[in-house]
């Protein structure tokens, strides 16, 4: 059974090796979320870290996903606070350790960061994936609508710059 939990900055913070353990098992197996080397785990842990203040002043939330007391994903929901910006929310790090994918929990961070962001009343919602990543199949199933891409955005595991693809999804 998976349960699908919201932390607090407090509980972010005594999760950040569990945190770390998931992006770090991404990164190795090959995501683009922003990191180009798995073994490099004080950046990665440096990273969860950097994220504690903008979850203590709801700038962001963090939802996790545990199976049997592991943490075994996350999604990000980030809010912006420019007065243009208001509306709108930005999904980030879904994470999925590789050991836990193809149980539909992904679609089910997702989801819940839908939800989350619709009670902030958010009435957009953007994030951005690899080009061709597979992810980009679970956002469409989700109603979300690619804008166009960005080529040569990020470095890879490999060394190589990839496109990105640019989503967005209005609240119904």
């Amino acid at each position: 059974m998976t349960d699908i939990m919201l932390l607090s900055a407090s509980e972010a913070q005594q999760q950040i090796a569990a945190l770390s353990d998931v992006l770090q098992a991404c990164v190795a197996d090959g995501a683009s979320v922003g990191f180009i080397d798995a073994a490099d785990r004080q950046t990665i842990e440096q990273f969860w870290h950097s994220r504690l203040s903008a979850l203590r002043s709801g700038d962001q939330q963090l939802l996790v996903a545990r199976q049997a007391e592991q943490l075994v994903a996350t999604v990000m929901v980030g809010y912006s606070a420019m007065p243009n910006g208001r509306h709108r929310a930005e999904i980030s790090k879904l994470l999925v350790h590789p050991a836990a994918r193809r149980q539909g929990i992904a679609r089910r961070l997702m989801q819940q960061a839908e939800a989350l962001a619709a009670q902030q009343g958010k009435t957009l919602l953007v994030l951005d994936t690899r080009s061709g990543d597979v992810a980009t199949d679970l956002y469409l199933s989700l109603g979300w609508t690619i804008a166009g891409s960005i080529p040569h955005y990020a470095g890879s595991v490999q060394g190589e710059l990839e496109a990105t693809t640019l989503m967005y999804k209005r609240a119904e």
